[in-house]
């Protein structure tokens, strides 16, 4: 039987109702556990307040979404002029639809931060490789709300982009045309389609999403947060168990995230209120007009945070697949010279290279497309294991690798940027340079993460108060 605790006799109603629900469900453990007693490094950097930011992001996500679905009609003769009907006739409408569309492009600015600064100090590295995983697994899923989210308004852009992208499924081998026809729902993007949405983007997805979310943060919260230096806090403790470089993360990081949130809703406020369209990215122009499927527009792109993607999936043509072919060929035949292996070993490899040369030529380009998309975000989940470079974060690792991660960053804005832009000769070429390089970071990276000098990783966190 459990042991209830008794409040002091001369406790206040407060902690006498405080102690009640101790008794009951462990809310000052898990306080003491997740805040007051959950010691983070003390180097943190402006880096850091993304996390807390995503977090925020997804509350006024739910809370905003929840307001619009008061007032939402899912049926494709109906969505559009309820979309209208919340911008002009609901008191404050206007403002909560433009908090969630704002809040939608925030997010991902917000969830590509904190995965960027991720990689450049080390934080999917040992023992944080559960941590990335299910990080990586909340960005898939994000992309699924909002993909599903996108077409809810029943504008032209929502339509046809929804119809080029479910189009793509049908791509796969066997089971492509089915699957195409279980996602629609019909054989066309209709009011079948829309109620799909509409359930997953309201319940099926966020219930996942926030599952992940937890999961995160459990992980998270029992191998300890990374910091700029790298350095592991647990292994330097004091007499009383607490880590010698660190503190905790209540109150101090708390206050120290009030700053990050302060900074993001003045500008976040400033966009709502003098920008919410941002030039067309966060809402395109042409998600104004109601979905016609008799008149197709004339280009048809994904919002921004897909549009790395997007180039990715254009870049992998007919023309393509012969240099793909090339690369596949000469990296076996350097696996088969270089590496040392058994002769049945050499054999595999040469084996397993003429059937994915027989695959490549057997299968249309437009598959493999959707296969560079797709691996273009499930390459992440391994990150853990390509990167083999001797410090976790770049400021200990040699110079040049912060020209590489910089490559990194200029090729994925060139992508996106390339994604929002009508089919060129000029356009088509620097893709597929952007999708080389893109992979080529991760592919290549248990060789090159090993290059160079390492510089020496000092064994307490470096910090200077500011």
């Amino acid at each position: 039987m459990a042991t209830f605790k008794e409040a002091p006799a001369n406790a206040n109603a407060a902690e006498k109702l405080l102690t009640w629900v101790d008794n009951r469900f462990p809310a000052t453990k898990l306080y003491n556990e997740h805040l007051a007693d959950y010691y983070a490094p003390k180097n943190f950097n402006f880096w850091y307040f993304f996390g807390s930011l995503a977090l925020l992001v997804l509350v006024i996500q739910i809370v905003t979404g929840i307001f619009l679905v008061m007032h939402y009609k899912p049926d494709a003769t109906l969505a559009f002029a309820s979309v209208e009907y919340i911008m002009r006739d609901v008191p404050w409408g206007w403002l909560v639809r433009y908090m969630h569309s704002t809040g939608a492009s925030a997010f991902f600015v917000v969830v590509y931060m904190h995965m960027f600064r991720g990689m450049i100090y080390g934080s999917y590295r040992k023992p944080r490789e559960l941590v990335w995983i299910f990080g990586c697994a909340i960005f898939l899923c994000l992309m699924a709300e909002a993909f599903m989210g996108y077409l809810l308004p029943w504008g032209q852009m929502s339509y046809w982009g929804a119809q080029v992208i479910v189009n793509l499924f049908s791509a796969i081998p066997f089971i492509g045309p089915d699957l195409s026809l279980l996602i629609r729902g019909d054989y066309v993007v209709s009011d079948a389609t829309l109620n799909r949405f509409f359930s997953f983007h309201v319940i099926a997805v966020p219930l996942v999403l926030l599952g992940l979310v937890v999961a995160h943060v459990i992980a998270l919260h029992e191998v300890g947060s990374n910091n700029p230096d790298g350095v592991e806090i647990k292994a330097k403790k004091n007499a009383a168990g607490k880590p010698l470089d660190g503190i905790p993360f209540h109150p101090y990081y708390t206050v120290h995230d009030v700053l990050g949130v302060s900074v993001f809703l003045m500008i976040f406020s400033a966009i709502i209120f003098f920008a919410p369209e941002l030039g067309g990215y966060f809402l395109e122009y042409n998600n104004f007009i109601p979905a016609d499927s008799l008149k197709t527009p004339l280009h048809i792109a994904p919002v921004w945070y897909f549009t790395p993607y997007y180039s990715i999936l254009r870049a992998i043509t007919a023309e393509m697949m012969y240099a793909l072919i090339a690369f596949v060929v000469i990296g076996a035949a350097l696996a088969v010279v270089k590496v040392k292996m058994g002769g049945f070993l050499k054999l595999v490899v040469l084996a397993a290279a003429a059937a994915v040369v027989a695959m490549m030529l057997s299968i249309d380009a437009k598959f493999w497309g959707v296969v560079g998309m797709g691996g273009a975000v499930v390459i992440l989940f391994f990150l853990p294991w390509l990167d083999n470079s001797l410090a976790k974060s770049i400021r200990y690792r040699p110079d040049w690798h912060k020209y590489a991660y910089a490559l990194f960053v200029v090729n994925f804005l060139m992508l996106g940027y390339l994604g929002t832009q009508p089919v060129s000769h000029i356009g088509e070429r620097l893709s597929q340079i952007g999708t080389v390089i893109y992979f080529g970071f991760f592919l290549l990276m248990p060789w090159w993460s090993r290059l160079g000098k390492v510089k020496p990783v000092p064994d307490r966190v470096t910090f200077a108060a500011h």
